[in-house]
């Protein structure tokens, strides 16, 4: 489908494949792009124009960002994106994907899909897979090591080591150094300054998600609110309320009326629905 040397080059269709659908419009995933060059383009199912270098790029930056559902970007009225959900199976077609990038892709969306549903770690001992099932609990059992050494095997989700003391706990466990280090980089973070925003002029740099707890940093571009990449809830990095809520009382480019949130010395558990 592609033509391809020993060296990686530009992707490009086959001419001949009667697949896929041909148009003679501009790349529509690329700012660059007009109608008059000769790069091939396919039609996504949307409808929307591209080619497989396009394709591949849009979605290796979504996966970046933590997301493995991928819609299309082209505008389409204004400001409006299409947002039509295209398949995997479809991308990785008209992406022209290779067997290196089939690989990246499938286990980076396997585990972003594991990550927005459960929480899952290695085992420290045998290397398997755990879910923790109590986002309360640090201590975990590992039902392989337990089945192997005849005896219950339990590990702290925090430290990484096998359970020391008592539990269930949902601070540490008894083993010496055993912190919160996302907590502890909650607290040390250094402040920044959002440029667009009026008077917000320190604000930690790393706040965790007031919905599923996850660490996140502001792009330092636009307004203050921002989506988290995990449960994709939008809330304001500054007072750390919902978007929904902290506009009703000031704009998106304001500092809130409340002010900067003080650093968070809890982080949130996501209480899926």
């Amino acid at each position: 489908m592609s033509i391809r040397g020993e060296e990686q080059m530009q992707k490009k269709y086959d001419p001949l494949d009667n697949t896929l659908k041909f148009v003679q419009r501009r790349d529509e995933l690329d700012a660059m792009s007009d109608d008059t060059d000769d790069c091939l383009k396919a039609e996504m199912s949307c409808g929307h124009a591209v080619t497989p270098d396009s394709l591949t790029q849009w979605c290796r930056s979504q996966l970046d960002d933590g997301k493995y559902k991928f819609r299309c970007p082209a505008v389409v009225e204004g400001t409006k994106l299409c947002n039509k959900l295209w398949s995997y199976q479809e991308v990785r077609r008209l992406a022209d994907l290779s067997v290196e990038e089939m690989q990246h892709f499938e286990e980076t969306m396997a585990h972003l899909a594991a990550a927005e549903y459960c929480e899952i770690q290695p085992c420290p001992q045998c290397r398997t897979s755990v879910e923790r099932k109590d986002l309360s609990n640090l201590c975990v059992k590992c039902t392989i090591c337990t089945a192997d050494q005849k005896k219950t095997y339990q590990f702290c989700w925090q430290c990484q080591r096998q359970w020391k003391g008592p539990g269930p706990r949902s601070d540490r466990c008894d083993n010496d150094g055993c912190i919160n280090r996302d907590l502890q980089l909650l607290q040390t973070c250094i402040n920044i300054r959002l440029p667009e925003v009026e008077g917000v002029t320190s604000c930690p740099s790393v706040r965790a998600c007031p919905t599923c707890g996850l660490k996140v940093e502001h792009s330092l571009q636009h307004c203050k609110n921002i989506n988290c990449p995990r449960c994709h809830v939008e809330f304001c990095f500054v007072c750390l309320k919902l978007k929904r809520e902290c506009c009703k009382t000031s704009s998106p480019y304001n500092i809130c009326p409340s002010g900067v949130a003080p650093r968070q010395t809890s982080i949130p558990v996501w209480q899926r629905k």
